[in-house]
């Protein structure tokens, strides 16, 4: 990877490499646009095949949340952090304090959060070392788990597709496919269970299966999950799994889920769109953890404020489909314009001297 040229190609600002031998520590920050705020963004902890699998991965993912953050209305831009380590063998106090210096070193233009891999308990640890740190827990004044108001986003997506595609935005006995079934997914699950919609699961956790059980959900084997005929097909793992090879399998009439960065290319949406899919760009629903953390910032955290931002995704959906509409475009392309237009408009603001 030419790193400059991704960076200047794709608007990043900033990379930072960082290691701490003494604590296992290796991976990096990427600061993607702070036109509109600091950057805002998770810490995934994963053991990444090479290097260049995780900075590809810290470069998609905060550029993600620049367009996460700008098309949720809030006052940050992108950035992410990915620490090399199984978060299972290997994490521990010393590595992720010492990440969280490094992270004090940027002076807040990268505020961190939980992400894959990282917890609150995580969380509570870089409290230690720096004040750019949201997500906290309630009883330390913090906005807590940030999944519950992602996984309500995720059912407003939903919810706004189904009535642009149905005319109802009823999910009462629509079939929805998870594939990954952790919190985000749970939390989306428990709404749908509410509105008396069928769940079919898939998951490598058997601890996540048994979740999806008590749910009453059907439990589907791995890769098959593609291959099931329901209304909604909701990835919530990791990304890229909209891609050439599972477009052509999945017999859904909508895509939506929690997952990061699901389109593996741009292209993939366009080919969603050809199948008659309508996809609702991930950055748009799955932003309630972000509006929930953001809630912590300037402010006393409040819960029912949190929730009431996070309700607006349905809004948001609908502006993207008649954007779509408008266009000619792809929702994933509606997405990106609808960011981006906020993006610019705050960018031609001038300067304007503050002694």
């Amino acid at each position: 990877m030419g790193i400059l040229s991704y960076m200047q190609d794709n608007g990043h600002e900033q990379v930072v490499a960082f290691s701490e031998e003494s604590a296992g520590l290796r991976g990096f920050i990427a600061i993607h646009n702070t036109t509109l705020g600091p950057g805002l963004g998770g810490v995934r902890i994963w053991p990444h095949k090479s290097e260049e699998d995780a900075l590809t991965d810290v470069l998609r993912l905060s550029r993600a949340m620049t367009y996460k953050s700008a098309a949720a209305d809030l006052p940050f831009g992108g950035g992410k952090a990915i620490i090399m380590a199984d978060p299972v063998k290997d994490k521990s106090e010393p590595m992720v304090r010492a990440y969280a210096r490094f992270l004090d070193s940027l002076g807040g233009r990268y505020i961190t959060t939980t992400d894959v891999g990282s917890t609150i308990r995580d969380l509570e640890y870089i409290r230690l070392e720096t004040r750019h740190v949201v997500g906290l827990p309630i009883s330390e004044g913090g906005s807590g788990d940030t999944a519950i108001m992602t996984g309500l986003g995720v059912f407003m997506g939903m919810k706004a597709c189904a009535k642009h595609l149905w005319g109802s935005d009823s999910l009462a006995g629509r079939t929805v496919a998870f594939q990954g079934f952790g919190k985000v997914a749970y939390h989306t699950a428990s709404h749908l269970r509410e509105e008396g919609a069928r769940m079919m699961v898939t998951d490598i956790n058997e601890a996540a299966l048994d979740k999806a059980r008590e749910m009453e959900a059907t439990i589907v084997p791995g890769e098959s999950i593609y291959d099931q005929e329901c209304d909604i097909f909701a990835p919530c793992a990791l990304g890229g799994v909209i891609n050439s090879d599972t477009i052509p399998r999945l017999r859904c009439s909508i895509v939506a889920g929690g997952a990061n960065n699901q389109l593996l290319t741009d292209d993939d949406g366009l080919a969603l769109q050809e199948r008659g899919i309508l996809y609702a760009p991930d950055y748009i629903i799955n932003a309630g953890g972000v509006i929930n953390a953001s809630c912590e910032v300037g402010a006393q955290y409040n819960e029912d404020r949190a929730r009431e931002k996070t309700l607006r995704i349905y809004d948001t959906v609908e502006r993207v489909l008649d954007i779509a509409r408008r266009d000619g475009v792809s929702t994933s392309q509606a997405a990106d314009r609808l960011a981006e237009e906020r993006i610019n408009s705050i960018s031609k603001l001038r300067r304007i001297f503050r002694g």
